[in-house]
């Protein structure tokens, strides 16, 4: 892990509020590195295969792409470049998402034939880089408890013509307990009714339609709850449910079934206070501090954090198959959320254990708290910042 550089002393200190900066402060963290805005770089990913591109993507940007030389396939541009106005986003030739996150899928070792479970899918890239890692083998499935954001995964998807493996579900991932589509799902049939999974389409039936009604609040918002349904949204034609019956594929998993039909790779990119990213803070500016106030400093909903993350990395660990690996992320950089949330489970799971990540030597990260853990930092990592721990489940 090699130092990538350090804040430059020449930046006035950032006009934060002194709220934050005391919160800043009893976290250890350097209030400078929101300064860095401007020096670092935004990042973007190429579609595998459109490297002869570039230079017209180049000339379509007016700068240069720098290849990212510890992770393949990223590239760094000056941050005022927009991209989504330009006709290679819009073709789904690249797309953006930050070199931290990059290497934290990077961190889970993705095969071909592997089934992949992403716990926090929305808003999408980090989806859109696991299907490219799968290729046309093996299954991705994404959940989300937003379903507006869980649709803009789908059409991420479909844009980029890598939906094929992929399904989606709106549901609570600290209770979501779908496994992979396998053998045991059941032969093909027409029992239920004749309920079987035909090829998927956007058009819904009359009977979807009034039960999307129904799970609506008076105000319009869809009303989810840890005891709700999932809701499936999406599914790829080479999914493995085309054919199967609904009330299997849809079973709720039996207690340790997962342990020989789990996941293969989970991912959870937790929701966090988000302080580690620059860009989000800044449109405080924007929004008004009163905002920053109730999303990152409000003491209880701290707290209900604290406990939605150590849920989702409990329910993810239940759904990965023995020998399977897991990497749990936040881009905050507090202690709080990362290394604490990391020894209260490890202390409840015996199962768990810490792996190294093989690949990091030579990213620009330092260690965490805990051995074997990582953090991306703006001043040391010119990213975002990332904390990154990988765990395998062992033969109990």
């Amino acid at each position: 892990m090699a130092n990538a550089g350090s804040t430059p002393e020449s930046l006035p200190p950032p006009p934060l509020p002194p709220a934050f900066l005391e919160f800043l402060s009893e976290n250890g963290l350097d209030p400078m590195m929101y300064s860095m805005a401007d020096t670092i770089p935004r990042y973007i990913r190429l579609k595998p295969g459109m490297e002869r591109e570039i230079p017209e993507i180049e000339s379509e940007l007016k700068c240069h792409l720098n290849k990212v030389s510890w992770l393949p396939d990223f590239y760094a541009i000056p941050p005022e470049v927009q991209i989504a106005g330009s006709k290679a986003y819009q073709q789904g030739k690249i797309y953006g998402i930050d070199a931290a996150s990059g290497a934290a899928i990077l961190a889970l070792d993705v095969k071909p034939g592997d089934h992949v479970l992403d716990l926090c899918a929305a808003p999408g890239a980090k989806l859109c880089m696991l299907a490219d890692m799968l290729g046309s083998t093996g299954s991705l499935t994404g959940v989300d408890v937003a379903k507006h954001r869980l649709a803009a995964c789908r059409t991420m998807l479909q844009k980029y013509s890598i939906g094929n493996c992929c399904r989606l579900f709106v549901a609570d991932g600290t209770s979501f307990s779908i496994l992979p589509v396998n053998s045991s799902a059941g032969s093909t049939g027409l029992n239920d009714n004749g309920s079987i999974f035909s090829e998927w389409t956007s058009k819904r039936s009359w009977k979807d339609r009034q039960k999307s009604k129904k799970a609506k609040t008076v105000d319009g918002s869809p009303h989810l709850t840890s005891t709700s349904e999932p809701e499936l949204i999406y599914y790829g034609k080479h999914s493995g449910l085309v054919g199967l019956r609904k009330c299997d594929v849809l079973r709720p998993s039996a207690d340790d079934e997962a342990l020989t039909s789990g996941y293969d790779k989970v991912l959870v990119d937790a929701e966090c206070t988000h302080d580690g990213s620059i860009k989000h803070i800044q449109k405080f500016e924007f929004w008004g501090w009163k905002t920053l106030d109730r999303r990152v400093l409000d003491a209880e909903r701290t707290d209900s954090l604290l406990h939605l993350q150590l849920c989702l990395l409990t329910n993810g660990f239940k759904l990965l198959k023995t020998g399977g690996l897991l990497v749990y992320s936040t881009c905050s950089l507090t202690v709080a959320q990362n290394e604490d949330v990391v020894q209260q489970f490890l202390c409840k799971h015996s199962s768990a254990e810490l792996q190294k990540i093989d690949s990091a030597d030579n990213w620009p990260c330092r260690s965490g708290r805990i051995f074997k853990t990582l953090r991306f930092d703006p001043a040391t990592s010119q990213t975002s910042g990332l904390f990154v721990a990988k765990f395998t489940k062992l033969q109990t």
